[in-house]
């Protein structure tokens, strides 16, 4: 692995390095979690203790938090510089188990969100990690905040009948709680590095389970370019279409193959790197609070619809769109799926990039079937709406980068479709005549589309023009 070192490069990237720990008993596991309330104050305590602001002018203090972080914290900020104040005992104290911990901690957060923000350190033993710290106050806040929108909801439906996003506060209630517990983020992170190892060209940040709890987690520092920054890739070198293809890679094999899902790849979370060493770009996959585990009878009929999609075959879409809980509304649901045009979706998704003219029909769509989407999102399966919203994320990334249609993207997604369905039915076969011709159909249809991706590569290829203009001059003399 190519270890990211140095200073963060000026807007060349966003730091927001996540992980998580196992409960560690040891000394040091509870000294990191005394950190948690000390160090959500540092940027105040810093400003106070450096007479930089008056901390009794509240609405100065506000204001510089919410520069230093954002308007999000500030409250927990204010509420921390009160409770540990700068020179007291107490302080002192908790100062001083950073230091038994770290040769250096950096006070300003790298990044900082609504649950938690992240700092850059230096371990006793030299190691730079990144810390993970949990907001004071956001778990008892958190309930709160989901009882808060379930009653406004209630209160809209009641005015609108038709509304029908409860569906919002049954994901919160159950994403959440696993958002806050950075256990389960470490475990998440361990998982997909363990089931994507194959790909060298995925880093995983490691855990460091010795110091981390449910609400500190510690991990190998990782910089990089974020995954939409175009500009960043050519200044460094790496290839976008490349980064857009092994990306592509990534989330085929945890939707088709593995059904579990790395579920919020936006840009912050997703870093690009090129290893000096090696010459190889690697992308770095950061947060992994959220998941989505797919059950194998859905993630087959997703597999098959995709499969449909791609081949334009109208009576598969229909039938795995409808199984899918799409009802009457499969021609919408294709086009929600693949953020294209119904004429698009018939004419095949793979034959012609997205031009300005479909974006604007899709958005004006949106606007005009907005009844019809949300009664769509109330029928679908539950596992299905954060797909939709990793869906999106990804084709914003394909966008920034201009790799978005790209013919090699579904080309890799056929694969795992191909490989998913074929291990399911295997798996449910006990004839060994019948696996042996499940595989040789797997490997025939696998060939086709490596002969097919090599026909692709030829037409894009000085030599593959070469070839064509060569054998073009060879037949014109045999007639």
């Amino acid at each position: 692995m190519c270890e990211a070192e140095g200073e963060q490069a000026a807007g060349a990237r966003e730091s927001k390095c996540r992980g998580t720990g196992r409960a560690g008993s040891s000394v040091m596991a509870r000294r990191a979690l005394k950190l948690a309330s000390l160090v959500a104050a540092t940027s105040g305590i810093y400003l106070y203790g450096n007479k930089f602001l008056d901390p009794n002018d509240f609405g100065v203090v506000r204001v510089g938090r919410a520069i230093a972080t954002t308007a999000v914290i500030t409250y927990d900020y204010l509420t921390s510089l009160r409770s540990v104040p700068y020179g007291s005992e107490e302080y002192d104290f908790l100062k001083s188990q950073i230091k038994e911990l770290f040769v250096s901690f950096e006070d300003t957060p790298l990044g900082a969100a609504s649950l938690a923000q992240v700092h850059k350190a230096v371990l006793q033993d030299g190691r730079t990690v990144a810390v993970k710290i949990q907001h004071p106050k956001v778990q008892a806040q958190s309930s709160k905040d989901i009882l808060l929108m379930e009653v406004l909801l209630l209160v809209v439906k009641q005015i609108f009948p038709d509304f029908e996003f409860m569906w919002l506060v049954e994901e919160a209630k159950k994403n959440l709680p696993l958002e806050l517990d950075f256990l389960n983020e470490g475990r998440n992170a361990e998982k997909v590095a363990h089931m994507l190892r194959n790909f060298d060209f995925l880093k995983v940040p490691r855990i460091y389970w010795e110091l981390s709890t449910r609400r500190v987690l510690l991990m190998e520092f990782m910089e990089g370019g974020q995954v939409n920054d175009r500009a960043y890739m050519e200044r460094n070198g790496i290839n976008v279409n490349e980064i857009s293809r092994n990306l592509g890679k990534l989330y085929s094999e945890m939707i088709f193959v593995n059904g579990f899902v790395h579920c919020d790849p936006h840009p912050g979370n997703v870093l690009v790197k090129k290893c000096p060493a090696s010459g190889k770009a690697h992308i770095i996959l950061l947060d992994h609070g959220l998941y989505q585990v797919l059950s194998e009878s859905f993630r087959m009929d997703y597999c098959r619809l995709w499969q449909a999609l791609i081949k334009a075959d109208m009576k598969r879409v229909q039938k795995y769109s409808r199984r899918l809980g799409a009802g009457d509304l499969y021609p919408l649901f294709a086009c929600m799926l693949t953020a294209r045009s119904w004429e698009s979706v018939n004419r095949g998704i793979d034959r012609s990039p997205v031009s300005a003219t479909e974006d604007v029909e899709i958005r004006s769509n949106a606007a005009a079937y907005l009844p019809q989407i949300t009664q769509l999102l109330n029928n679908v399966p539950r596992q299905m709406l954060l797909l939709l919203k990793t869906n999106d994320l990804l084709r914003g990334i394909e966008s920034a980068l201009h790799t978005r249609a790209n013919a090699s993207s579904f080309l890799n997604m056929s694969r795992c479709c191909i490989r998913a369905v074929s291990t399911y039915q295997r798996s449910k076969s006990h004839s060994l005549y019948r696996r042996a011709q499940i595989s040789l159909t797997e490997a025939l249809s696998l060939w086709q589309i490596n002969l097919y991706e090599l026909f692709l590569w030829l037409k894009g290829s000085q030599l593959g023009n070469w070839v064509i203009a060569l054998l073009s001059r060879m037949h014109h003399s045999m007639y």
